[in-house]
């Protein structure tokens, strides 16, 4: 089993920044892809980027490309999502995913474990 707590969601205001942290612990080692995914209120969960285990590859929603930037320590199980010029449509519930599948084109299926998500509100 695989535990992953996410962190550093909040308010900001539009043009603003956050860093969310998402931490793996249990039966983990770091050869697993993440991903982090949202969810705003009345719609469907939505990719929003994605990082390969080695942190070489990075893969991002075009509404984020550009603006968001995700990263991994390996040596600290945990993974980040940088998140600038924020705009009130990223208000959401940001989750954290592993071991999911990565493809060349650019796409990310999501792995089995999830977090519980963090709250992340941007204020016009």
């Amino acid at each position: 089993q695989v535990q992953l707590v996410e962190s550093g969601g909040g308010l900001v205001q539009a043009g603003g920044s956050l860093t969310l942290s998402c931490a793996a612990s249990g039966r983990t080692t770091s050869s697993y892809n993440m991903g982090w995914f949202r969810q705003a209120p009345g719609k469907e969960r939505e990719f929003v980027a994605a990082i390969s285990w080695r942190g070489r590859s990075t893969y991002y929603a075009d509404s984020v490309k550009g603006r968001f930037t995700m990263s991994r320590e390996n040596a600290k199980n945990t993974g980040y999502l940088q998140m600038n010029s924020l705009k009130p449509e990223d208000t959401a519930v940001y989750y954290c995913n592993t071991h999911g599948s990565l493809y060349a084109s650019g796409g990310y299926s999501s792995g089995i474990y999830w977090g519980q998500g963090t709250q992340v509100t941007v204020s016009s």
